[in-house]
């Protein structure tokens, strides 16, 4: 397991914690709690969102670099042949 979903699962085993005592020790009617539940979990939502966004943007990144580098290799070891050729 990688450090993001490490990450990922702490931090969802700690709001499913926090929820659970939140609604133990609630002093606001079940109502309210559950609106107050409802948006953290909607925020909670957009924030899985949003990183999940950035990661693939990263990958994105990351897969034009290399894509790049071995491009540019591919064209060094043409040139590198074709020369080998030429003098030959």
């Amino acid at each position: 397991m990688n450090d993001n979903s490490k990450v990922l699962v702490a931090l969802l085993a700690g709001l499913a914690a926090g929820a659970a005592l939140g609604l133990l020790f609630a002093p606001d009617k079940g109502s309210e709690t559950r609106d107050k539940l409802s948006q953290s979990l909607k925020d909670l939502g957009d924030s899985i969102k949003d990183r999940a966004a950035d990661e693939i943007n990263n990958l994105s990144n990351l897969k034009d670099k290399v894509v790049n580098s071995v491009k540019t290799k591919l064209r060094q070891a043409e040139d590198e042949f074709a020369d080998d050729i030429e003098h030959a």
